[in-house]
């Protein structure tokens, strides 16, 4: 009875992933093994992420807390994720010990050591929240870790409602720093900055093209919104039921739920760009006769969006853009700006 149960579980968290999956509609991009057990090849801009949940987890102490949130990620191990994202101050969340502040902020600058090694392990970024001090001020931050187990920087969360600013935390600096990793440069906003869009959009206009969202809730739409607006992926991780990994287009690629609960991980592919259809529609036919099942255009009729990815080594999208005369979205709008401003004027 036992192997008939596991084999079902194992079962049902491959489909449930693959369907998770399914928006970006190409399976060769999953990565998965062949006959001799070794992953395929990914595509050169193919970027694996692992993103956790909270939900339903509660411990004594930090250090147990953490030891949970790591005994969930090694589930992650056998996809080789290149980035994993952990939620809002989740070391000190959900715990039955009473601290103080100041007792949080030196538990998790310790514990932080623990991700730094899971990260050296498995050569792999991570995005850590903790509480960090500086100056005498304590903020709600988010530590990158690069795949060596370095720590590269941190974004502190910009915005703070009402409790936390009576807990004594210190609000970050309105201008969010980005960072380069060796698939792209990414982004971190913290909870309530999603009601502001001023951070996300400087992220965007700084290279960001993943930007990372630890949490204490989920957001829901509002999310998927932040990514069509801002063309980029976007991934959360929360204290609560749903973490989740939208794409550029806002539609979601993978995220937690009754059959994904803790621990979610499935592959973005960063080679697309995102286009106003018209007038490039036009030139359409012209790409797919030449690069045939290369490349891939998706049109939301409705929106009138449009998405070129390419799903060939070979192909880069920005030689597209050349080549065909396209401009992106944020190009368009851009340069209609300045036109405007140039009648207006």
């Amino acid at each position: 009875m036992e192997s008939t149960s596991v084999s079902r579980r194992s079962f049902l968290e491959k489909t449930a992933v693959t369907a998770g999956f399914a928006t970006l509609g190409a399976c060769n991009l999953f990565g998965k093994t062949s006959e001799t057990g070794r992953l395929q090849e990914k595509l050169p801009r193919e970027v694996w992420i692992a993103t956790v949940s909270q939900h339903g987890l509660s411990a004594e102490t930090p250090e147990k807390m953490v030891q949970t949130i790591l005994a969930i990620l090694e589930k992650s191990v056998v996809y080789r994720p290149d980035v994993v994202c952990l939620p809002e101050v989740f070391m000190t969340t959900y715990i039955s010990k009473r601290m103080t502040l100041a007792e949080k902020t030196d538990v998790s600058g310790q514990l932080l050591k623990e991700f730094m090694a899971f990260a050296r392990t498995n050569q792999c970024y991570v995005i850590c929240p903790t509480y960090s001090q500086e100056n005498g001020k304590i903020y709600n931050a988010a530590v990158v870790i690069d795949r060596q187990g370095n720590r590269m920087g941190e974004f502190r969360k910009i915005y703070l409602p009402d409790d936390e600013l009576a807990m004594g935390l210190s609000a970050g600096p309105l201008h969010p720093p980005v960072f380069k990793t060796d698939f792209g440069v990414i982004g971190i906003q913290i909870c309530y900055d999603i009601n502001w869009n001023d951070g996300w959009k400087a992220l965007r206009q700084q290279g960001a093209e993943i930007i990372f969202w630890p949490s204490a809730f989920g957001a829901g739409q509002a999310l998927n919104a932040k990514a069509w607006q801002n063309k980029v992926v976007v991934v959360s991780s929360t204290n609560k039921d749903t973490s989740k990994i939208c794409d550029i287009t806002g539609e979601v690629v993978a995220q937690t739920g009754v059959w994904d609960r803790n621990l979610i991980c499935a592959p973005v592919n960063l080679e697309k760009i995102f286009l106003h259809s018209w007038p490039f529609v036009r030139r359409f036919d012209e790409i797919k006769a030449k690069y045939g099942r290369k490349v891939r255009i998706v049109n939301y009729h409705e929106e009138e969006w449009s998405i070129i990815e390419s799903l060939s080594p070979d192909v880069r999208v920005k030689d597209i853009l050349t080549e065909f005369e396209l401009r992106t979205h944020e190009q368009l709008m851009h340069d209609s700006e300045i036109k405007n401003a140039n009648v207006r004027g």
